[in-house]
């Protein structure tokens, strides 16, 4: 549970400096459409991750620039990554 109180599954957390986690994928096609969600969602929360796409595989990594390390908004964001996968 993250200081948002925000419950993630599969993220990992660097030493508190950034969350990332790996999404699979069936085909390149699924993997890019996840990434166009996920581009959309970082619009909306002003905050952006970095993604990197390969065939049927879709790694995020997040962390508040800014600050240094991971704050709420990362793991506001990472919940809704989340959601997005799960509701392919």
């Amino acid at each position: 549970m993250g200081e948002s109180g925000v419950s993630l599954s599969g993220w990992k957390n660097t030493s508190n400096q950034r969350l990332s986690k790996t999404f699979l994928f069936a085909d390149f096609q699924t993997a890019l459409d996840f990434v166009n969600r996920v581009g959309a969602l970082a619009e909306e929360q002003e905050h952006h991750p970095d993604i990197h796409l390969a065939w049927g595989r879709v790694d995020v990594e997040t962390w508040t620039h800014d600050a240094g390390c991971v704050s709420s908004k990362d793991l506001i964001l990472a919940e809704g990554i989340d959601r997005l996968f799960f509701s392919h």
